[in-house]
């Protein structure tokens, strides 16, 4: 009876500890890519809402984080709702988050004179309940400042979505400390798709899942955000970035 119940005793501990790490609801509700590759690394398939999640450029992007905001802006567009963007530089082109699925009568927009306000900012989104994301575009993420906007998060039901912007490469490394965040991307710039006529074709990039709670680190080769917020997955190019291809029939 007592090795009964010393395995009830350490399933009921896993099961704790699994709840903790985000692995103890399998109903929990998440926001799926539609990429099966990519929702299978994610903790119950997608982007955990009530969750705080981070998105860095790379490469040339590391500084403007162009591709980062666009990346964010697909996956506010396919929540259901209004967005909050909250921001201290006023160079965030409307018509391009447009192209990414999010509509401007869906933004709310939050500037601010420093980075603590654009902070504060989000933390009354997320802590408002009523928005379908929440997005800070932030130099520094302290992790006493993470805590807090993931706990309002969890309170909600949230996503809250942190745009890392540096003002210079050097300041880029300090994505390498710990934050409260669920996940962690870096979203690179590629060659666009080669078309068989003259043209410019759909938008490529690298995205590289980073860091996952509860999850696996993983990168993919992605076409970007369609006028829906969905991207498509694209097999990893083999003799450069210029040679990949359309894996057929896997937009979404």
């Amino acid at each position: 009876m007592s090795r009964v119940h010393n395995s009830r005793v350490i399933d009921e501990l896993r099961d704790r500890i699994a709840g903790l790490e985000g692995r103890g609801s399998k109903n929990a509700a998440v926001l799926p890519f539609g990429v099966c590759q990519i929702d299978e690394r994610l903790p119950g398939g997608g982007l955990a809402y009530g969750a705080l999640h981070e998105i860095a450029g790379g490469g040339t992007g590391t500084v403007d984080g162009a591709a980062a905001a666009l990346f964010a802006a697909g996956i506010a567009a396919r929540a259901n709702g209004k967005v909050l963007w909250c921001l201290t530089r006023p160079d965030l082109f409307a018509p391009a988050l447009s192209q990414a699925g999010l509509h401007p009568d869906r933004v709310i927009y939050c500037q601010a004179d420093k980075e603590e306000d654009v902070l504060a900012s989000m933390e009354e989104g997320l802590s408002f309940g009523g928005l379908a994301a929440v997005v800070g575009e932030l130099v520094r993420l302290p992790m006493t400042a993470s805590r807090r906007l993931q706990l309002a998060a969890e309170k909600t039901g949230t996503i809250g979505l942190v745009v890392r912007r540096w003002r210079r490469q050097t300041e880029a490394s300090d994505y390498g400390n710990p934050t409260a965040s669920s996940t962690r991307w870096r979203v690179s710039v590629l060659p666009s798709e080669p078309l068989p006529v003259a043209g410019v074709g759909r938008a490529r990039w690298l995205a590289e899942l980073m860091r996952v709670k509860a999850g696996e680190c993983a990168e993919y080769e992605i076409g970007a955000c369609d006028a829906k917020g969905r991207v498509c997955l694209l097999p990893v190019s083999a003799n450069g970035p210029d040679q990949t291809a359309w894996r057929g029939n896997h937009a979404v």
